[in-house]
């Protein structure tokens, strides 16, 4: 499967971004679409790939501040078919839930990615996805985990990697250190994190390669999907999921 930059925004910027490895988020530059307003370029990256998803991480929140509401109402609105899942820094379950609260009723369609980056702790992550599994209407309910790394360092305050029982069904394994580098993603991670849960989901996240990458090495079991995109979108970063065929899903 190809894999493309990943389509990223940041409201650091009036419109999309792309990382680029070793220059941090720069101003896209997409055949898909003209400029770079968050709405036009998600739409255009959505309906090239044919898309059932479309993955958004808001990178102000992530770094602690005020999370880009607009722009996700914006979106919501635009994008009325494809799931949007979100990971917006979220230290606990509290904090997802005021966030779809101050979204209004569009916050019900967004699907939670908690980061191992910014849960708080062990305690937080048992209540966003045990607790979940088991409090109907949870904020929680249906979330996906991922697993953060930089520089092969986990970033891991809550001890995620180390805790596959208490995983939801779905897993990101988000190699950071790759975005923008052109390399592909990190096959040696995913097999490992699959061999940890062989039940999960499990999305090799955070990888950009120009091309197909010709003879990858052999996983214990196949990898059911990775992030494949071919462009960027604004104030978060945004990945299209790939269903394991070469196909968006």
């Amino acid at each position: 499967c190809a894999c493309a930059r990943p389509p990223t925004c940041s409201a650091w910027w009036p419109g999309s971004l792309r990382s680029k490895a070793g220059a941090g988020y720069q101003p896209i530059v997409s055949q898909l679409c003209a400029g770079s307003d968050p709405v036009t370029v998600a739409k255009s990256l959505c309906a090239h790939c044919d898309s059932r998803q479309l993955y958004v991480a808001d990178l102000d929140a992530l770094l602690g501040q005020p999370a880009q509401m607009s722009v996700l109402r914006e979106l919501l609105l635009a994008l009325p078919e494809p799931a949007l899942w979100l990971d917006a820094g979220f230290a606990n379950s509290a904090a997802a839930d005021a966030l779809r609260a101050g979204i209004g009723s569009a916050g019900a369609r967004i699907v939670l990615v908690f980061g191992s980056e910014s849960l708080a702790s062990r305690t937080e992550l048992e209540r966003c996805f045990v607790g979940a599994a088991t409090a109907t209407g949870t904020a929680a309910a249906g979330a996906v985990l991922s697993l953060d790394r930089r520089d092969g360092q986990r970033l891991d305050a809550a001890g995620c990697w180390d805790a596959p029982a208490l995983w939801p069904e779905r897993v990101t394994v988000m190699t950071l250190e790759r975005v923008g580098s052109g390399v592909g993603p990190d096959l040696d991670t995913l097999a490992g994190v699959r061999c940890r849960s062989p039940a999960t989901f499990i999305v090799g996240a955070g990888a950009s390669a120009t091309k197909t990458t010709s003879n990858p090495p052999a996983l214990p079991a196949p990898v059911p999907g990775w992030w494949r995109a071919r462009c960027t979108t604004a104030g978060c970063r945004a990945h299209v999921p790939d269903d394991g065929g070469g196909r968006a899903s």
